[in-house]
């Protein structure tokens, strides 16, 4: 048997009803889940900035390493060079291998200033480092408290949002397919929410804007389902709504 329209009108306004009891649950939730979103996706963040940095500081102190031994090197390669100035027979070896002392000499004084510039990065790295380790102390702590902020509110009202969830798909069976689709579709629209709105004070109280006298008293007569001509919501008078929730 096919319904009347003051009956799909209360089918929809149930709906609604159960879909705001819903609204308002998740408003409780608020930005939470997005806000633990965001803290884990600094606390990645982080994390992957630090082992950059400390592979960073691992490679700064294997450069010091090596050069420490090019050091070494060169220090053994002029007193080997020394020894053969010993030994020289003129003038063209003496200065080949005091040459090659000198180069050494350079050498030792480029590492020694190499050593000096990487531990001046260390030093620099190193406070990086410890602040981003600060940081991410921080963040961890912030990330802690908002999840279990978010388990708290989510234990309270998961099983009540879970049966008004159940008691909206029930609800939704009772509409057909055609006014169903509208509904969700203006469901989507609309900042709060609000599909089917009343009138208040002579006004949708969806868009608040006025509604005309003769409007009005269609919207009472129940004949035909009436949509706000400002924000395209459906109408419904408040007799109808007080006589729903009374039931």
């Amino acid at each position: 048997m096919e319904q009347t329209v003051e009956e799909k009108l209360k089918a929809l306004y149930e709906l609604q009803t159960i879909h705001t009891k819903i609204d308002r649950i998740r408003q409780v939730r608020g930005e939470l889940p997005m806000e633990v979103a965001d803290l884990e996706d600094d606390v990645a963040g982080l994390e992957t900035r630090i082992q950059k940095i400390k592979n960073e500081l691992d490679d700064l102190e294997d450069d010091i390493v090596t050069r420490k031994n090019l050091i070494k090197d060169a220090q053994a390669n002029i007193k080997k060079y020394e020894t053969q100035l010993n030994e020289v027979k003129n003038n063209r070896e003496y200065d080949a291998i005091s040459k090659e002392i000198e180069i050494q000499g350079l050498d030792i004084q480029v590492s020694e200033k190499k050593i000096r510039e990487f531990g001046y990065e260390i030093t620099t790295k190193t406070q990086v480092y410890e602040k981003a380790l600060g940081e991410l102390d921080a963040r961890k702590a912030d990330l802690d408290a908002k999840r279990d902020e978010l388990d708290t509110i989510s234990s309270e009202t998961e099983k009540e949002e879970s049966d008004l969830s159940v008691q909206a798909e029930k609800a939704g069976k009772n509409i057909e397919e055609r006014l169903l689709i509208a509904y969700n579709r203006l469901r989507k629209n609309a900042k709060n929410g609000l599909a089917v709105v009343t009138i208040q004070r002579d006004s949708c109280s969806g868009c608040f804007n006025q509604i005309p006298p003769q409007r009005q008293s269609d919207i009472r007569q129940r004949k035909k389902i009436i949509v706000c001509e400002h924000c395209g919501r459906i109408l419904i008078d408040e007799m109808m709504a007080m006589e729903a929730e009374a039931v």
